[in-house]
């Protein structure tokens, strides 16, 4: 039985942040009160874009100056904003996708993600089992995680629901936003898609990610 404890802090276009084990931040796109009272347990904050809730740059300048030898980890694409938040640059470590970096506490690989900016999520290895985490994201074709004990993937909408909605806006003549989600987001379809190819037999999986409203 793996035990990896996971908390999520926040989810959707409001901001997303979620603490595993208890020491690690995937994503920081919250307010900093959300999670004040974890900082101090904070050991690594692994980044996956630049959206404002996935990163914000308030809560990420709080956070570096709060703990200022935490390590921040993303992609390439990262580095300059990270550094434009006040993050010194010998605790940003850039990651490449598909390559395997190990901090002890986990260790991660990163998986590029098709989005409408440079993103990635995440393979993560612990003593006490794997996970994977994906969010905005169209597909997440060519990348295989088998067996994994915790998958925290993106299901952004229901494909009947969000072709009704563009139906009745364009009916009426509104602007249809969700154009947009059907290009840059991963429907619940093709998440368990994707969860059934990949699961195991006692596989833990946790949505993510269902905006309700504006679209990162």
């Amino acid at each position: 039985m793996f035990n990896i404890q996971y908390k999520i802090i926040g989810t959707g276009s409001s901001g997303n942040a979620v603490l595993v084990n208890r020491s690690i931040l995937i994503d920081c796109g919250v307010p900093y009160k959300s999670i004040e009272s974890y900082v101090r347990q904070i050991q690594l904050v692994l980044l996956t874009h630049i959206h404002g809730d996935h990163f914000n740059p308030s809560t990420i300048r709080r956070l570096a100056a709060e703990r200022p030898t935490l390590r921040f980890a993303g992609g390439r694409w990262l580095t300059k904003p990270l550094a434009d938040t006040g993050v010194a640059l010998r605790n940003i470590d850039v990651l490449d996708c598909g390559s395997m970096y190990d901090y002890g506490i986990v260790s991660v690989i990163p998986v590029g993600l098709n989005h409408n900016v440079p993103n990635c999520g995440y393979k993560l290895f612990f003593r006490s089992g794997k996970m994977f985490y994906a969010t905005d994201t169209n597909d997440l074709n060519g990348i295989s995680a088998k067996d994994y004990d915790l998958y925290m993937v993106e299901a952004d909408y229901e494909d009947e629901e969000i072709h009704q909605r563009i139906k009745e806006k364009e009916a009426n003549g509104e602007y249809a936003y969700e154009y947009g989600v059907l290009r840059n987001h991963l429907s619940k379809k093709k998440c368990d898609e994707w969860i059934y190819a990949n699961a195991g037999a006692d596989s833990t999986y946790v949505y993510l990610h269902q905006h309700a409203s504006d679209r990162g």
